[in-house]
């Protein structure tokens, strides 16, 4: 999605140097294995991984370090929470009822760590057409913002289910790059503020 592949090169004391792409440096097991390769990793593995991904890699100065997360409660996202410290989890979930109840165990996971959740995510909100422009929920309505509601946290954002924010996405161009000033573009920025919001109250 940021149009990044290849191996990254490495430093002289054998640390990655992180793919760069709009000013983002990024670091994913997809630069490490054949783009073909299965990852079918378990436990100790995945945890060697995710502390190369985090320990091994010359990131520099950094304003936000964000990890994405497989959905789930599993080794993945205990190890994180275990091996660095985390000024806050955002929950991303679609709304229809089956998600949701992803959602909230991660969040209660989360909670049970000790790591603020900074909020939750309704993505895939509405699919606007492209031609007339007619919003339709699709997987329901308003889903995110009650179980935001009854977690007692703050609904971060709706991102909308639109034709070109998977083009754009496809073609290594994110939305917010290839058409700034559009709609779609707009409801990732204001998520962005939204997060960083809340961390400054966090820190506060």
């Amino acid at each position: 999605m940021m149009n990044l592949k290849g191996n990254p090169q490495l430093t002289e004391d054998n640390r990655m140097l992180p793919l760069t792409n709009y000013g983002v440096p990024c670091m994913s097991m997809g630069f490490l294995v054949d783009d073909d390769a299965p990852i079918v990793w378990r436990g100790l593995m995945v945890m060697s991984a995710l502390d190369k991904l985090l320990r091994q890699v010359e990131w520099g100065s950094l304003d936000y370090l964000v990890v994405d997360m497989p959905p789930g409660t599993g080794d993945v996202q205990l190890t994180i929470t275990q091996s660095i410290p985390i000024a806050g989890a955002v929950i991303v979930t679609t709304p229809q009822d089956v998600a949701l109840l992803d959602a909230s165990r991660g969040a209660q996971m989360f909670r049970k760590v000790n790591v603020p959740v900074l909020g939750l995510v309704q993505n895939m909100s509405t699919f606007e057409c492209p031609k007339c422009g007619q919003q339709t929920a699709i997987f329901g309505s308003d889903g995110a913002r009650r179980l935001a509601d009854s977690l007692g946290v703050a609904l971060l954002g709706d991102v909308p289910l639109h034709v070109q924010i998977r083009q754009t996405s496809d073609r290594g161009e994110p939305v917010v790059v290839s058409s700034p000033g559009s709609p779609q573009a707009l409801s990732y920025l204001n998520l962005a503020s939204a997060v960083v919001r809340r961390l400054d109250e966090l820190a506060a």
